[in-house]
């Protein structure tokens, strides 16, 4: 755990200022195909300020933590926004005072050592292979970060947090009777905490190893989709994707004011008025959401941003400065991953809420199309266009689920997808496993539920 050394300086400062003090440890291992490719430890450590003055900020970041870098950091922070202030003249007034948000971790930094994440990872990979010895390729991922901060500002805000993450992933490959290989992904498990808290025996995943390679079985023997618009059922990591890919960005209020989509489109119907978006600050219906935050980089308490509800576009992610500008209140969207990076508008744990119907009905719904279940990629930009790859999906004939289908993508406009939604299960799930990479990269959730909708799929 960090000392705190942070509360004695920041009494000192005239202007607005922030002094985070982080480290980042990152444990990676690769099996592919047997063979150990990755085997990896890194850790960055330091502390920050930014010091805010007429509308500018200055910031500095040293790879040291002690009372001399403290000073230093601030000092050179101060030094910035002094001469950006004189080179811009902004001459904005002082930031808008918000609550002062709190928050003390009761976890402590458990350091894993090495051997157990490599043991873990070859006792599984050795089961895939031994029960399935005719893959073309299989690999074995595993990745475990931890995030700790220790915050101060000068308006009173303090935070000192920990957030371990750890997830294990496995890829299968076989060749099809075409003669072209198929791959199949699965996140086997994902979330927050340590290592050795959410993982205890490999065979805790057999089961789930099993079903990934059944999937693939009916990959292989799988029809390629027909090109055009059709009635879709796209599953929740898919969901999710849209809600932060293809929404979310757009409602970040730096990349409003650059000229999003959603610039113009407040107030208005964006959507289905099935389609309620929220970005979660800690807590998601009345469960702890996946990779919960309480107070962001600039000593904001956290809460939960509502984005779109029953269809219209009510608000936007915002940091101190942009909250003002938007007259919105801040909800602890400033995030910065590394001690060396300043905070950005970031989300969270994004998603789609849940509706009412079951999915086996969704299903019956449809006479011609697709049920989607998984994607590895995706894109999208700030006219909310996107294009997803689908890995795994079926098709859907008089109600009833066919075959699965080859890789595919799923294409259109995030804001005239959504207002083709009629129906939308009533559960939600959660993918954690992934990073977003605005700038700088930042682990993030998303979700929602099964949603039916019309919406442009690919062809062979």
């Amino acid at each position: 755990m960090l000392t705190d050394i942070l509360n004695k300086h920041i009494s000192g400062v005239s202007d607005y200022t922030e002094i985070r003090a982080q480290v980042n440890t990152n444990y990676g291992i690769s099996i592919v195909s047997g063979n150990l490719v990755a085997n990896s430890r890194v850790e960055s450590s330091g502390v920050s300020a930014r010091v805010y003055k007429n509308g500018v900020y200055g910031f500095s970041s040293m790879g040291e933590y002690s009372d001399e870098s403290v000073k230093a950091v601030i000092n050179a922070a101060e030094k910035n926004a002094v001469f950006l202030d004189s080179k811009v003249k902004k001459g904005k007034p002082p930031l808008a005072k918000t609550a002062a948000g709190s928050y003390q971790e009761k976890h402590d930094f458990i350091d894993v050592p090495q051997k157990v994440l490599l043991d873990y990872s070859r006792e599984l990979d050795d089961y895939i292979a031994k029960k399935y010895p005719g893959l073309a390729a299989k690999g074995v991922l595993l990745r475990c970060d931890s995030i700790e901060r220790l915050l101060h500002v000068s308006d009173g805000s303090f935070s000192h947090s920990i957030a371990p993450r750890s997830c294990i992933y496995v890829t299968m490959t076989a060749e099809a009777s075409d003669g072209t290989n198929v791959e199949l992904f699965e996140v086997m498990n994902c979330g927050k905490g340590y290592f050795t808290e959410l993982f205890h025996d490999p065979s805790e995943l057999y089961e789930k190893v099993d079903d990934l390679y059944c999937k693939l079985m009916e990959k292989k023997e799988g029809v390629f989709s027909q090109a055009g618009v059709c009635d879709c059922i796209i599953d929740s990591s898919i969901a999710g994707m849209i809600a932060h890919e293809a929404v979310g960005h757009t409602v970040e209020a730096d990349l409003v004011l650059s000229g999003s989509v959603a610039a113009s489109a407040l107030g208005k119907k964006v959507a289905s008025d099935k389609i309620t978006i929220v970005d979660f600050a800690h807590t998601a219906l009345g469960k702890p959401a996946p990779l919960p935050v309480y107070v962001d980089d600039e000593g904001t308490p956290c809460e939960d941003a509502v984005l779109i509800k029953d269809g219209i576009l009510v608000g936007y992610m915002n940091n101190k400065e942009s909250a003002v500008t938007f007259d919105m209140k801040p909800c602890g969207n400033a995030r910065a991953y590394c001690f060396s990076d300043e905070p950005l508008i970031r989300m969270r744990n994004t998603a789609i809420l849940p509706g009412k119907d079951k999915l086996a009905d969704m299903i019956a719904s449809i006479d011609n199309g697709y049920y989607l279940t998984k994607t590895m990629n995706g894109q999208a930009d700030t006219i909310g266009e996107f294009m997803f790859g689908i890995t795994m999906g079926y098709e859907i004939k008089n109600g009833k689920l066919g075959r699965a289908i080859r890789d595919t993508t799923i294409s259109g406009v995030a804001f005239d997808t959504l207002k083709t939604v009629d129906m939308l299960s009533d559960e939600i799930e959660w993918t954690s496993s992934g990073y977003c990479g605005k700038k700088q990269p930042m682990p993030v959730s998303d979700g929602g539920p099964a949603v039916k909708c019309k919406i442009n799929i690919g062809g062979r």
